[in-house]
């Protein structure tokens, strides 16, 4: 069901390359039967301190520290004071970038994705009124599979990420949290657009082309499948 652990060499590599690299490529959490498994569909790449829409522009703080690490550790913040996000460290040591994951499409265990997001629910608004609650209950038992992690806050609820993944090593086998690759994964189409919700953010970084999704696929999230599709190789 799972394969080998993704080579931290290729998350050594120019982001931009990475990032296509990583379209494909198995997020896992947990072991054995139970382990939930997903293929990775968008990501954004967010590079150097140059890059105004980084986290990482005005340097290094407690907060992101892990975008200045080693290549293929978790960077987990939390937005909005609620949704946790998911990055993947990219380029060498001391060289803050970074990869977004925004989509994964459910591969095994999607019940068990869909339970980790009733979870959440619970823990997050446990003196919710029984009837908004329980309406809120209802979406997400009613989802579509392909819908329970298209979304970077979505995601980590699937995935059940909290600040206590980060920096966890996912190219480690023994991670309970982990990318992977399997050899009967075929590769999937990558194209390339501008990142979503980059607000005051001034050009050229609002819009470089540094989200890559796969085409069509059900899993991506909205605003991307609305965006015009830019070549991979911008």
């Amino acid at each position: 069901m799972t394969g080998r652990p993704l080579s931290r060499d290729l998350l050594t590599r120019n982001t931009l390359e990475a990032a296509r690299a990583l379209i494909g490529m198995r997020l896992v959490r947990g072991t054995g039967p139970d382990a939930r498994v997903g293929r990775i569909v968008e990501v954004e790449a967010y590079v150097g301190r140059e890059d105004l829409a980084s986290h990482a522009h005005s340097g290094r703080t407690a907060r992101n520290a892990a975008m200045f690490g080693l290549p293929g550790r978790a960077y987990v913040y939390l937005t909005y004071g609620m949704h946790h996000c998911l990055n993947v460290v990219t380029e060498p040591d001391g060289r803050p970038a970074a990869l977004l994951l925004r989509a994964v499409e459910p591969f095994a265990n999607a019940d068990r994705m869909r339970q980790a997001r009733l979870d959440w629910l619970d823990s997050r608004f446990p003196r919710a009124a029984d009837e908004r609650l329980a309406r809120a209950r209802s979406r997400v038992a009613a989802l579509a599979e392909s819908a329970l992690a298209s979304g970077p806050g979505l995601l980590c609820q699937a995935f059940s990420v909290t600040r206590r993944d980060n920096e966890v090593d996912l190219c480690d086998a023994s991670s309970d949290l982990r990318l992977e690759v399997a050899r009967e994964d075929k590769p999937l189409p990558v194209e390339s657009g501008p990142r979503i919700g980059m607000g005051t953010v001034p050009e050229p970084w609002h819009g470089r082309p540094w989200r890559f999704y796969v085409p069509g696929n059900s899993a991506v999230s909205n605003a991307s499948r609305q965006s015009r599709p830019r070549p991979s190789n911008a």
